[in-house]
């Protein structure tokens, strides 16, 4: 039986590169979960023609119409979700000169923190059907509390407020539902994939490729019950205080 998976922000960049991974390396069936419908489509056409099994639907954070439909539709059409991939987010500090504080902390939590929680919470009883839930919440070493006080870190000067409290936010987040499913002895961590050279970064030079970005995502959502860990915050190199 298939490991049925759902990677949100999938039709690019670390979302693709985890989902390829997932569906061609380990036979799971993974669900684009896309905001633009047409582009989940032909992403997951490209991985079924590539040998892997995937559908898609379409899923808009910012929308609690889209999350019901989206949810719904894969309860209709599997019964469960195995591995849950919270991966979509936005990066928007500095983007718009012209954006008030309120605005851009608004729009950046509504995504990154308010959006995931509506869906991760209407996902739960699907993930308390699985045999071996895992879940993974895409993060970021600039949502860690720790280094942030760290002044020799690469992005200690950069200002992404809004950015680095929603990823704070979302590390609080996932350890809630570490709590919240430990009944059903659900797997839930936390993992940065680095610095990513994507279009949320504008794809800078400096940054690893997608595909090295979506390695330790893939680490944990592929972990055998027996040697799994939950509660954690780590990425490609090791533990990340939090």
């Amino acid at each position: 039986m298939s490991t049925i998976t759902l990677v949100t922000g999938a039709n690019q960049g670390i979302g693709l590169a985890t989902a390829s991974k997932l569906a061609k390396a380990h036979d799971h069936h993974v669900i684009i979960g896309s905001r633009n419908a047409e582009a989940g489509a032909k992403a997951a056409a490209q991985i079924v023609a590539d040998g892997g099994s995937a559908s898609s639907v379409q899923l808009d954070l910012t929308s609690d119409t889209s999350i019901a439909a989206a949810v719904k539709t894969i309860e209709t059409e599997h019964g469960r979700i195995d591995v849950l991939i919270n991966n979509a987010g936005i990066l928007i500090d500095g983007k718009n000169p012209e954006q008030s504080t309120r605005a851009l902390f608004t729009e950046t939590f509504n995504t990154n923190v308010i959006g995931t929680a509506v869906l991760t919470e209407a996902l739960v009883p699907l993930l308390r059907k699985s045999a071996n839930p895992r879940l993974v919440f895409v993060s970021s070493r600039m949502g860690s509390l720790h280094q942030a006080t760290v002044k020799d870190t690469i992005f200690y000067a950069t200002d992404y407020k809004a950015y680095d409290a929603s990823k704070a936010a979302l590390n609080m987040l996932a350890l809630n539902y570490a709590r919240i499913l430990e009944d059903v002895d659900a797997k839930v961590n936390v993992v940065c994939p680095h610095l990513v050279k994507t279009n949320l970064t504008g794809w800078t030079d400096y940054g690893i490729t997608p595909e090295q970005g979506a390695e330790r995502i893939v680490e944990m959502a592929t972990m055998k019950k027996g040697d799994a860990v939950t509660a954690t915050f780590s990425d490609r190199d090791g533990s990340i205080a939090w």
